[in-house]
């Protein structure tokens, strides 16, 4: 069983396993999965971002009133696994106009089944960061591994990292969890099991290919 405490699930409301039916059905036109795939994605983000250090700030209404309020404590950027990560994108810099983002590319190599780095491009004060990590599925966790292998090469501690992920097989958020246990993960579901084959029970197909519309 994995660090249940490090794992942020959204409440399972109504209206967010109505939001899953229509992403989940087989036949859902790509114009339905991106358009209520974008409403889960807003969810994630939004509790990803209550996640991170807020401050107090003192502002003033229009009648002359003080308000307490907060303010992000910290810098932040977005950092997506290309390519399903890169879906999360548009949803997050609508949150945050001109946020940093960074891009890591990881392969699966067909002979090893290893992970393998390709390319990725960090803002230069990463370090300096605390960081949302898009990548809408986890299963065995391998990718989600190497990448926050490069974050943590370019100087982000393990704790200014956030996972933030749509589906999630439990055995990848053991191996995620064990080896990283200061990381925190946010998800949208946690699935059943996860098959020989390494897909996700009940899962969703290929959430790349159905979101950018190159589903076979």
């Amino acid at each position: 069983m994995f660090n249940q405490a490090a794992v942020h699930v959204l409440p399972q409301t109504n209206q967010l396993r109505a939001l899953h039916s229509i992403i989940r059905d087989k036949h859902a036109s790509q114009e339905d999965f991106v358009f209520y795939s974008n409403r889960i994605i807003r969810q994630l983000l939004e509790t990803g971002m209550n996640l991170l250090p807020f401050e107090p700030r003192l502002v003033t209404t229009p009648i002359g009133a003080s308000f307490d309020g907060l303010q992000l404590a910290v810098k932040l950027c977005g950092v997506s696994v290309i390519r399903a990560g890169e879906s999360m994108e548009p949803e997050l810099r609508a949150m945050y106009p001109g946020l940093r983002m960074g891009k890591i590319l990881i392969q699966r190599d067909k002979q090893t089944k290893l992970p393998d780095l390709l390319y990725s491009h960090l803002p230069p004060d990463i370090s300096e960061r605390h960081v949302l990590l898009l990548e809408p599925m986890l299963a065995t966790g391998g990718s989600a591994l190497a990448a926050i292998e490069v974050l943590l090469k370019a100087g982000v501690p393990e704790e200014h990292i956030i996972f933030v992920n749509l589906l999630a097989a439990p055995v990848g958020l053991k191996r995620l969890l064990d080896t990283h246990p200061k990381l925190r993960v946010v998800t949208a579901s946690v699935e059943k099991e996860l098959t020989d084959q390494a897909y996700m029970i009940p899962g969703i197909g290929d959430f790349g290919d159905r979101y950018f519309g190159t589903a076979r």
